[in-house]
């Protein structure tokens, strides 16, 4: 059952309200403010039974949801820190200041699956809302993806054949099956010898290391499905043990190779970086309006799918969010292929050739506010979570990457309300220094 948002509460003889100990000129109230909170309960209350225990109110989940993406902290560390400040606790609707932490950290996690994809996507439509409608329907947008790393440590083979060997002894433990051999100081012992295996008189062992690793992990994974007698028991591990088996069956060159068992859906991306030649998570790609620097769109794919491929898909979801197309949409050389997708030109640094010195001045300024969206996608990596992604399955992956766009949708209008108050301060302090400057003239005169 959805929670009720107090719109007209009666006041507290023996508690001081927000609004008399904050600055109601500091930017978060006024971004408080500029939302429309009432619009945000009706479009949230489709998620929610008619019946059942009242839930914490929409504004208190969907507000902190923004703060947190924001200012880039965990679900734990977000709670411990709402009480400590009364400027989130204004803008997630509380009335007095609270004392107490406003619900179970857990709760995020049930609201992100309450809502899924197409909620997140509310909420970045949220955020678009919040600027001009000049700033938002630009003639050209920017166009880039970039990968998402998931959490999970780097992927090899022996890393994965231990996790095997772990999984099988925890298996026989619950299921009080006794294994033929544990091989517990045999593992220590190899993974000691996996050390420095790239040093030229330690690679002969390392290797001979792995591949006992390896048979040791295929053995223990067949004793235990010869002694999952039970077809019920071996239905419960059905998953697990065929994971355990794709991975044993793998090989080097091999397409689609599982990376982790705690999150499958991880792919191995290259993105031609010097410094990290691959990376281990899921491909997100972003709209950016070419002038105001906007998050129009933002999206994640399941699959690694090629740059070209991803435009589609963008453009679909950005006319959804603004309710028309741009005219251009600026990409880099890594989209080669169509000209043209739903009536939107695609423009493609080139050679030059055939052009005259006008054109290949204006493309080179062009294409010059295009590179401007790589220190975009830097700050939404660096400062709003999506430079390792802790959400499970690939439905976190897209909210993650839904509501870290959001984000700086809300700290650029944040940054905007601080500058327009900051020069309306200064104009303020002109004119009383032109007033104090005729007072003095006057008594001189």
């Amino acid at each position: 059952m959805k929670g009720k948002n107090i719109k007209n509460p009666q006041l507290n003889v023996f508690r001081v309200p927000l609004v008399s100990i904050i600055n109601m000129e500091h930017e978060l109230v006024l971004l408080a403010g500029r939302i429309d909170w009432e619009l945000v309960d009706r479009d949230f209350s489709v998620y929610y039974p008619e019946q059942g225990r009242p839930a914490v109110p929409v504004r208190k989940m969907v507000g902190s949801m923004l703060l947190k993406q924001m200012y880039n902290l965990g679900d734990e560390t977000f709670v411990a820190r709402w009480i400590e400040n009364p400027y989130w606790q204004y803008f997630c609707g509380e009335i007095y200041f609270q004392y107490d932490e406003p619900y179970d950290p857990s709760d995020f996690v049930h609201f992100r699956k309450r809502i899924g994809e197409e909620g997140a996507q509310k909420i970045l439509k949220l955020s678009i809302s919040l600027f001009d409608s000049k700033e938002v329907h630009e003639k050209e947008v920017l166009i880039d993806t970039t990968v998402q790393e998931k959490n999970i440590t780097f992927p090899t083979d022996s890393k994965l054949h231990k996790k095997i060997i772990e999984g099988c002894i925890k298996i026989s433990e619950k299921e009080n099956i006794k294994l033929r051999q544990r091989y517990t100081r045999i593992v220590k012992q190899l993974m000691i010898d996996q050390r420095f295996r790239e040093h030229p008189k330690r690679q002969k062992k390392a290797n001979a290391a792995a591949r006992k690793l390896k048979t040791i992990a295929g053995r223990l994974v067949r004793d235990v499905e010869r002694k999952l007698d039970d077809m019920d028991r071996l239905s419960y591990y059905d998953e697990r043990l065929w994971l355990y088996l794709l991975v044993l069956g793998q090989r080097r060159d091999d397409k689609n190779k599982l990376y982790s068992f705690h999150a499958p859906e991880v792919k191995c991306i290259s993105k031609g970086k010097e410094h990290k030649k691959y990376e281990f998570g899921n491909k997100s790609s972003f709209a950016i309006t070419k002038k105001s620097g906007i998050v129009v769109g933002a999206m994640a794919f399941e699959e690694n799918i090629y740059d070209g491929h991803a435009i589609e898909p963008q453009l679909e979801q950005v006319k959804d969010l603004l309710g028309q197309l741009p005219e251009t949409a600026l990409v880099d050389r890594g989209c080669k292929g169509r000209k043209n997708i739903l009536g939107v030109n695609i423009k493609i640094p080139g050679s030059g050739i055939g052009k005259t010195a006008y054109q290949k001045a204006r493309d080179r300024e062009r294409f010059r506010r295009r590179a401007s969206i790589e220190p975009i996608i830097g700050h939404l990596k660096q400062d709003h979570r999506m430079l390792r992604n802790y959400l499970k399955g690939v439905e976190g992956d897209m909210i993650n990457t839904l509501l870290a766009g959001a984000a700086f949708n809300m700290m650029k209008m944040l940054r905007k309300i601080r500058e327009s108050v900051i020069s309306v301060l200064n104009e303020l302090v002109e004119k009383l220094i032109w007033i104090y400057q005729i007072q003095l003239n006057y008594c001189k005169i």
